[in-house]
């Protein structure tokens, strides 16, 4: 029987991007090297082993590493099979296979190892910083390595992103692949070594636990924001990392309402029932703000009014190839920013490399630009080639600018004559870019993300350049305008640290500074910067997970009216409740039944025990979960302290009003042992 497995190939259009010979300056020759271990790879295996005949080449010494606290070694991971991900971080294509590693990694967690091999395109991307904040920003838990001299990439032979390989639990090569669609073309392959490993005895199932960057990283009010969107004094912001969606006040930084659960999901519902996965482009037409909901592959509608969020366009798979549709029978990819004009949504469909145009009154969405090849032709939009647009913004004379981002660059579509244009950057191929003023494609910018316009002033978020430029679309002169090295800092010379989204409201220009995790606003007729600092977020938070003792108790009937709570406490005798630490008593579910009258959480700081709680009830029925914090110590050590935390389930028939209801609450705190 015969078996052919990997074999490097570039059939699949848009599932793999390509270097080119002379774009990397650590890869003269994009060829697999006779020797490397990719020379296995192109003849077919035979026999029922898919074991390898090779060694794999060995980690070079001296990279940097994330998401572990030291470097890895092929020896030091025999007995497990090895998957690598050649990947760099600004391109799509290998954001779309990650899903599929997590689907391996879950189902092989104890006999697979992935680690990513990132090879970086642009220098920005080369930076270990930068690449800490990627794998938090993608949620990625496995290794990676910093390959940003192409070291690894050049011993296995690799031209394109993304490829992987597969090394046997005898650290013998098994074989690459460039492009999408991992999960179908690998898991055979892992599942039969597994077998074949596991029969001999030689599979390691003892678990490898990693120091993953996230463990590490502080709560913050957002995380990883991309876009924003300023209208007539309202702000929205995706924040991406929560993967949810605020409107805030732009005035106060008050934030008025949150949509989206904080977990990954593509579930419609009510505001904070919803969920989204890694939401960037807003749109806001009448009370519904759409949002390009980018790793669902979807446009969802948020309606404002009732915070109800329900799916607009895209059927929630990663579409290929591009077609024509219904608008909920059509799939999208990576859908990356939205604008809307005249009753339709223009998406940056970035997976594609396309504009798609939804008309949502005749219910019908497609491709507007570009053939869905990755290149920089510009002409008749039809045979356009674009690279990753990921901005979409139209002026007040029908222009469609784009950020073309792998191409480095901002183009134009002209909706009236339906053709395509350069405004400023590279427009001979997709590795010439960098940080250079001038006029069209003698400027140079590095991987652009967001894009705003007003009054013949394009601004660009030149991302991987921490900078703002902007375009005189009388002359397409670029200028470099606000930024310089990655970093943070207000005022007249402000710092940004990769930028993602803009809008402007008037005069203000908002920023999505997406690594510093923060919006900033910029004053353009100063411009002078400002941080906008959020107030009442953790109000939308998601509720903690409760980790006391949870009791539940019988059920009480009560009527309406005043009440009463009795803590029925009994402390160990020489203890006391402490006067410094806050004891508390809140009603975590249940507030429509039952209020306190002293503020919720009422605090019982120093509090003798028992005690009584004034509250009130309503009529109705339900379930109240009354959460008791009590912080106690001993009288003649009052720096040695306990806490007892516990969750009452009191199931609850409250009838119209009448006697006193009191509700007791009995507890016996034992001192700990240990």
């Amino acid at each position: 029987m015969k078996r052919l497995f990997f074999v490097l190939s570039m059939a699949l259009v848009v599932s793999a991007c390509t270097p080119t010979s002379d774009s990397v300056d650590a890869q003269e020759d994009a060829s697999a090297p006779a020797d490397s271990a990719a020379s296995t790879t192109t003849t077919e295996y035979t026999g029922e082993s898919f074991a390898g005949t090779i060694d794999a080449p060995e980690f070079p010494e001296g990279l940097d590493w994330v998401n572990t606290d030291e470097p890895l070694t092929l020896n030091a991971l025999k007995g497990k099979v090895v998957l690598l991900d050649f990947w760099t971080y600004g391109c799509v294509n290998c954001i779309h296979i990650l899903p599929d590693l997590e689907r391996l990694e879950a189902e092989y967690a104890d006999e697979l190892v992935v680690i990513g091999v990132h090879s970086a395109k642009f220098p920005n991307e080369g930076e270990t910083e930068n690449l800490r904040d990627i794998v938090q920003r993608y949620e990625i838990a496995h290794p990676v390595v910093n390959d940003k001299d192409f070291a690894i990439w050049s011993s296995w032979g690799a031209n394109a992103w993304p490829t992987i390989a597969v090394i046997d639990p005898a650290s013998r090569a098994v074989g690459i692949r460039a492009g999408e669609g991992v999960y179908e073309a690998v898991e055979p392959v892992i599942a039969a070594l597994v077998a074949e490993f596991d029969a001999a005895g030689a599979i390691d199932r003892r678990p490898v636990d990693f120091s993953l960057e996230a463990e590490a990283a502080p709560d913050r009010p957002l995380r990883y924001p991309g876009k924003v969107l300023a209208r007539e004094g309202r702000l929205f912001v995706s924040d991406t990392g929560h993967h949810r969606v605020l409107e805030i006040d732009p005035a106060t930084g008050a934030v008025l309402a949150a949509f989206g659960s904080g977990e990954r999901g593509a579930a419609d519902g009510p505001a904070l029932e919803a969920t989204f996965n890694s939401p960037q482009g807003l749109e806001l037409v009448g009370d519904t703000l759409y949002v390009a909901d980018t790793n669902n592959h979807l446009i969802r509608a948020i309606d404002l009014e009732s915070g109800d969020v329900t799916t607009a366009v895209g059927t929630g798979q990663q579409g290929w190839p591009p077609a024509s549709g219904r608008l909920l029978a059509t799939s999208l990819a990576t859908p990356w920013d939205i604008e809307e004009k005249s009753g339709s949504l223009y998406i940056a469909n970035a997976g594609t490399h396309q504009i798609w145009r939804a008309d949502l009154p005749f219910d019908l969405v497609g491709p507007l630009i570009g053939n869905a090849r990755e290149s920089t032709i510009n002409g008749p939009f039809g045979s356009s080639e674009l690279a990753q647009p990921s901005s979409v913004t139209i002026s007040a004379d029908g222009k469609l600018y784009f950020a073309d981002s792998e191409s480095s660059s901002i183009r134009v579509g002209d909706l009236g004559t339906q053709t395509t244009s350069l405004v400023v950057g590279a427009d001979q191929d997709l590795f010439t870019f960098g940080d250079e003023d001038g006029v069209g494609n003698q400027a140079r910018l590095q991987h652009p993300l967001g894009t705003a316009v007003d009054d013949g002033i394009l601004y660009v978020a030149d991302t991987y350049n921490s900078k703002i430029k902007r375009v005189d679309l009388a002359t397409n002169e670029v200028t470099s305008w606000l930024g310089a090295e990655a970093g943070w800092a207000d005022g007249d010379d402000p710092r940004f640290n990769e930028p993602g989204g803009l809008s402007l409201d008037g005069a203000l220009l908002y920023v999505a500074d997406t690594n510093n995790h923060a919006i900033r606003v910029v004053d353009t007729e100063t411009g002078l910067a400002t941080t906008l600092v959020l107030k009442g977020i953790e109000d939308f938070d998601p509720p903690a997970e409760f980790r006391g003792e949870i009791i539940d108790m019988a059920a009480i009937v009560g009527t309406a009216g005043a009440a009463s709570l009795v803590l029925d406490y009994q402390l160990p005798d020489g203890h006391k409740v402490n006067e410094e630490a806050p004891s508390s008593i809140a009603i975590a579910s249940g507030g429509s039944i039952i209020a306190l009258d002293r503020g919720d959480p009422t605090d019982l700081t120093g509090t003798d025990l028992p005690a009584t709680v004034p509250i009130t009830l309503a009529e109705g029925s339900g379930t109240a979960e009354i959460d008791v914090t009590i912080i106690w110590c001993s009288e003649d050590a009052t720096s040695l302290c306990f806490i007892d935390q516990v969750r009452y389930r009191v199931p609850m028939e409250v009838g119209p009003a009448g006697a006193s209801t009191q509700i007791t609450l009995s507890r016996a705190i034992e001192t700990p042992t240990s």
